[in-house]
């Protein structure tokens, strides 16, 4: 892909000191694939997961990729979020190319760039709410205090709670504010609410959300879950490996009215 091909001009993987809290301006491309494949490879089996991918996610959004497991979603946002590169095709951030960039580099994306949430929480058992939170801050280059984040998502009253003591959701909502507290471009979520009960996940959605419309993050949410998907702007379909819809919700629902 050439640069008047994207509306993500073409670069080096941003360094340390290009690092800013953008795009602000809701609308402007974020990232940009074309033509994404990934095939795992098992022996002598070859495994397709992507099967040509096209793709723009804008800042200010929240997109949800709703398919059934085995569907490529997880792939997708791992190679979106440099954790996982592709057998071919090319992927932008910005104006930057992560398709060919060097571990160390997509390392450093990662550090600067993207806050992430997994399904589950991979908080660390002998730190309190606010160490967890710390522990990401003291490597970010303009982080949050850990205080504010955990107030962001509800749980300032909570700071000095150990993981042992708090729920499965509040425990969620800890690992959204680590994610959250570098102050990351993109916050990619791969099934944030798969261990949890609908009303807990709801609560975990909801802090999603404020984040998403407070600092105008690019949020990415994996769910095999339809009824989550009424909350984005933009729900995007995957089956087999291939984008099979698009579409924008012409009216969004709060968190709180998501029902599953």
């Amino acid at each position: 892909m050439d640069e008047a091909s994207s509306s993500c001009a073409a670069g080096a993987v941003p360094a340390a000191s290009d690092r800013v809290h953008e795009p602000a301006v809701a609308g402007d491309c974020v990232f940009s694939a074309r033509g994404l494949t990934k095939v795992y490879r098992m022996g002598e089996v070859e495994v397709p997961a992507l099967r040509g991918i096209d793709l723009e996610l804008t800042a200010g959004e929240l997109v949800v990729l709703l398919g059934p497991s085995g569907s490529g979603k997880s792939t997708l946002l791992n190679i979106l979020g440099g954790l996982d590169t592709p057998t071919s095709g090319e992927v932008w951030y910005l104006d930057h190319q992560l398709t060919g960039a060097t571990e160390q580099d997509l390392t450093r994306f990662r550090r600067e760039h993207v806050g992430f949430v997994f399904q589950f929480y991979n908080l660390i058992p002998s730190l309190t709410a606010r160490e967890n939170v710390a522990a990401v801050t003291e490597i970010a280059e303009a982080p949050m205090r850990p205080e504010e984040a955990l107030a962001m998502v509800g749980l300032g009253e909570r700071l000095d709670h150990f993981p042992a003591q708090m729920s499965g959701g509040e425990q969620q909502r800890v690992a959204i504010a680590r994610a959250i507290a570098k102050n990351p471009a993109v916050l990619l979520c791969d099934e944030p609410t798969g261990a949890l009960d609908s009303q807990t996940g709801v609560v975990v959605l909801e802090a999603l959300e404020k984040v998403n419309q407070t600092l105008g993050t690019l949020t990415v949410l994996i769910t095999h879950n339809a009824g989550i998907a009424a909350m984005a702007n933009r729900v995007i379909r995957l089956s087999d490996g291939h984008i099979v819809d698009i579409r924008a919700n012409a009216t969004r629902k709060a968190a709180r009215e998501l029902i599953w």
